[in-house]
């Protein structure tokens, strides 16, 4: 994810469309590989490594002279940590219980309700009623359903949104990429009770650590330099569009790497919600709606979209 979207509507080449497409599987071959510590040091524990790795490759990068930060850029900075930390654990508890693909295509209703906010068009209400269909076709809600994953899916997509509605409020406000990496630090600083937690139960080691680690490479470092790249390259539009591919990429990222196979309901469910939401990027081009949609997400970490989620 990036804190500003800046496309000026000129022809993207085929090596901008193959950077958006790398880190966006960046990202959600970074959560599968999260994903596999589950076992070790638990979702809470994946979060934790992924933040402290992120913080530790932002800061120095970024530099953010935080002695400088007034309180009008502090008070949405460390909001934003908050959101980071509250994303990232409810995304990957819901991939504990749901699976990738799921989870991240119920997190993506974030930036497509961001989107879509405000609007009381025909297009955009067939573009809400289109999503909800995906969204029931993916669930199928019955006593099978696992409610509580699906609610943390939800609580994804609501906390991808307000990362979205805070990166434009404080890209007025803190020049780059500071207020991200600041914000890495505060999420960093909040998950510290639980890397120390597991340290001291002696589960913080070998392959759950690692696996954390490059979660935190593949889906917080890797798309934000790539995403710096390419949004000065591609138009904002385009952006949106692409990132619509996260929930297919994380599908496809958990039969791979986890063996997660969906039933033709949720393939269907996840294209639905996939279709509705490059529809909406594209009709509503040049618009700020367009900005939200793009930045996020999957999963990002506020770098693409992991996905949003950092």
């Amino acid at each position: 994810m990036t804190s500003e979207i800046t496309g000026t509507g000129r022809t993207p080449s085929l090596g901008g469309l193959a950077t958006m497409l790398a880190s966006a599987t960046s990202s959600q071959v970074g959560a599968a590989v999260g994903a596999q510590a589950f076992a070790t040091v638990g979702p809470a524990g994946v979060v934790a490594v992924r933040q402290l790795v992120a913080a530790a490759v932002l800061l120095p990068a970024v530099r953010p002279d935080l002695r400088r930060f007034t309180w009008p850029q502090w008070w949405p900075t460390l909001l934003l940590g908050v959101v980071f930390a509250t994303m990232n654990l409810s995304l990957y508890s819901a991939v504990d219980r749901i699976g990738l693909g799921l989870a991240v295509t119920l997190e993506f209703l974030g930036p497509l309700a961001v989107a879509l906010a405000g609007s009381r068009t025909r297009l955009d209400l067939a573009c809400v009623a289109g999503a909800a269909v995906g969204v029931y076709l993916l669930v199928l809600p019955g006593p099978a359903s696992d409610l509580p994953g699906v609610g943390l899916g939800l609580l994804a997509g609501a906390c991808w949104a307000a990362y979205i509605l805070l990166n434009r409020l404080l890209g007025s406000r803190l020049p780059g990429l500071q207020a991200p990496a600041a914000a890495t630090a505060v999420s960093a600083l909040a998950c510290l009770p639980v890397a120390v937690v597991l340290l001291v139960q002696g589960r913080l080691h070998g392959g759950g650590v690692l696996f954390a680690a490059v979660a935190g490479l593949l889906s917080s470092v890797v798309p934000y330099a790539a995403d710096l790249i390419v949004l000065r390259r591609v138009p904002a539009r385009l952006f949106g569009v692409v990132m619509s591919v996260h929930p297919v990429l994380a599908a496809l990222a958990g039969l791979v790497l986890l063996h997660q196979v969906l039933d033709p309901h949720e393939w269907a469910g996840i294209a639905i919600v996939v279709a509705v939401n490059a529809f909406a990027v594209a009709a509503r081009a040049g618009g700020p709606a367009s900005d939200g949609a793009g930045s996020d997400g999957a999963g990002s970490d506020g770098a693409t979209p992991d996905g949003p989620t950092l």
